[in-house]
């Protein structure tokens, strides 16, 4: 598997490979989630189940939702993928969880994304304690929650309204993947993954676990496609044995489009290949992967902005050649009140100007390996674009005193000097041309 990623890696044919993937996949019929009258239960109008594998809802009288169920058979796990709720649907969801025993719910993308709704938000905040879902009678209750750096663990209590029976649901939360990419590093997500494996929402005795993002494809896909494939290594004893892109095209067949850019298969590549070292019983790793995805550190949103960079030189520390070296002197000086009559605007620039912290979707290239790609401080790019916006204002005193080797107040300098002899030369020259003409 390494010298294959290796091989794909070289010759820079990741988006090759994945047009092959889609290509060999199979197209199945969805006419339920086609049909009118389900139109409205569709996030995406391309995103569809298939009708062979989609999961159909007990209560009322229709039984759609988008939703898919994925089994990975000699790997003995089933997985259900769906889209991220809508306001109409979120009912629906969890009468899907209810049905289906399942007790772990993952969820990978945010409520909102780059100002776009992705999903709604179909469970209570820690504020509002519950939530009663009146069109399929179901009531959910807030419990507690754990929040990390990138991920949060919910417990929730659902309960069925109808009957009184309640059971503990948990609700595994990715907060920093992005939309059509991929997670800060292989060793943060493969800490989340084992995470979710702990609790024991993936083990067979339990209802298939939930997986969604926005569309329930890209990186729904990603998680199960890396979840499956570790799994089969770990049975088969022979990691070699497992070939990434031949249990992708399987799941396809229970689910459209699983796998969404050339980026997260190349990811699911090195996140396979790192747990394989797991797997082959390097034990200390989950240890490892803890510490590098730093999930003790403040959620985003919470980290302080990183501080204001220093003034920048505009010479680079180099002093360029003037064509007008007499004007340096003269620009020197205006810079000087120019800088000390504005130091309240720049003030006001600086409080404006609160620099963002950096995205974390950076990812390795070149080699296989382990790295985690998660800054703490802005980089070369960020620090230009501060550097420019914000620029650090002279002391008042500044403004107040005259710059070595500026004109002495009361003395003509070379500039003005200059002008004026031009002057007086222009003149004399119309004087002299109307004089011999007229």
């Amino acid at each position: 598997m390494e010298a294959e990623f290796r091989d794909i890696d070289e010759n820079g044919s990741w988006s090759a490979v994945y047009q092959d993937i889609r290509q060999q996949s199979c197209e199945l019929p969805c006419k339920v989630a086609k049909s009118p009258e389900n139109k409205t239960r569709n996030r995406y109008r391309d995103v569809s189940p298939f009708d062979h594998s989609r999961i159909c809802l007990q209560l009322g009288t229709n039984d759609y939702i988008n939703a898919s169920l994925i089994t990975a058979e000699e790997a003995q796990r089933k997985y259900i993928l769906t889209q991220g709720p809508l306001p109409n649907t979120c009912g629906h969801f969890w009468e899907m969880v209810w049905e289906q025993r399942t007790r772990g719910v993952v969820m990978l993308n945010r409520v909102i994304e780059k100002g776009s709704i992705k999903c709604a938000q179909y469970w209570p905040h820690r504020e509002e304690k519950d939530a009663i879902f009146d069109d399929t009678n179901f009531k959910l209750t807030f419990v507690s929650e754990d929040v990390k750096s990138y991920y949060t663990v919910r417990q929730l209590e659902l309960e069925n309204l109808s009957t009184g029976e309640t059971r503990e649901i948990l609700h595994f939360h990715y907060t920093t993947w992005p939309d059509f990419g991929v997670p800060e590093s292989p060793a943060s997500f493969l800490n989340f993954l084992f995470k979710v494996r702990e609790s024991g929402c993936l083990n067979s005795d339990q209802g298939p676990v939930v997986v969604h993002c926005s569309a329930g494809i890209g990186r729904s896909g990603t998680f199960c496609l890396v979840d499956t494939c570790l799994l089969l290594m770990s049975l088969r004893k022979d990691p070699s044995s497992v070939r990434i892109r031949d249990v992708l095209l399987e799941m396809r067949r229970y689910r459209m489009g699983l796998i969404q850019t050339a980026d997260q298969l190349r990811f699911s590549y090195l996140a396979v290949i790192e747990g394989a070292k797991y797997i082959k019983g390097d034990t200390s790793l989950q240890e490892s992967w803890k510490e590098l995805s730093n999930e003790e550190d403040d959620p985003p949103e919470f980290s302080p902005p990183p501080p204001l960079p220093p003034p920048r030189d505009p010479h680079n520390g180099k002093v360029e050649p003037s064509f007008f070296p007499e004007m340096d002197e003269l620009i020197r000086h205006v810079e000087i009140r120019s800088r000390g009559s504005s130091q309240e605007s720049g003030l006001r620039k600086r409080n404006m100007a609160a620099p963002e912290p950096p995205p974390d979707s950076d990812q390795p290239h070149g080699h296989v390996g382990i790295h985690d790609f998660t800054s703490k401080a802005p980089n070369k790019s960020q620090q230009q674009q501060q550097q420019r916006e914000v620029e650090e204002p002279a002391p008042p005193e500044a403004a107040e005193r005259p710059a070595d080797g500026a004109p002495v107040p009361g003395t003509w300098s070379p500039l003005l000097t200059n002008v004026c002899l031009c002057t007086a030369l222009a003149l004399s020259a119309y004087v002299c041309y109307r004089a011999y003409f007229h």
